[in-house]
């Protein structure tokens, strides 16, 4: 994701969360701090989702539309932020492809662990990717912001597992 590719982003966040809107600034910044954890599926200059991820710590799900400020000094976890895909691209693949790139990423720099917020509905999702819904009573303010149905997941990382192959276009 380059910064030419935001104001079609925040159109994509737009249309896929409506129930979770965040500032166009907030994605911007996601963007600044780690660029290499933003990517977009795009075909020419036609931007059909993205995908923002950074180094974070565990259990402490940044709330939603909120800055960053900064990526911690010393990250515990690999924090999907946000898969955004339009309707007409969601039954072809990308999904999961765009999770095996986080999980590629989050292995090649040594992290143990990946962690996300579900909403939307998109637990079962989560849980085929070999995400596990974790249940901890302090994270339930955390997830205030996201509403009703939101689930703190993760993903233990062996770094010795396999890492996916992924075919970048």
């Amino acid at each position: 994701m380059l910064s030419k590719d935001l104001a079609q982003a925040d159109a994509v966040a737009n249309r896929v969360h409506p129930s979770y809107p965040e500032d166009d600034a907030v994605l911007a910044e996601r963007q600044r701090l780690y660029p290499a954890g933003c990517y977009v599926l795009a075909d020419g200059e036609q931007l059909f989702g993205y995908l923002l991820s950074h180094p974070w710590r565990y259990g402490h799900s940044p709330p939603l539309n909120t800055f960053l400020h900064a990526i911690p000094e010393r990250p515990t976890t690999y924090y999907l932020h946000d898969i955004a895909l339009l309707a007409d691209v969601r039954q072809s693949g990308e999904g999961s492809r765009a999770v095996e790139l986080v999980i590629a990423h989050a292995l090649s720099r040594a992290y143990q662990s990946v962690s996300l917020v579900a909403v939307n509905r998109s637990t079962e999702f989560w849980l085929k990717h070999g995400f596990a819904i974790v249940t901890e009573a302090t994270l339930s303010e955390k997830l205030s912001s996201y509403g009703e149905g939101a689930h703190f997941m993760v993903r233990h990382l062996s770094l010795n597992q396999p890492r996916p192959r992924i075919a970048l276009s």
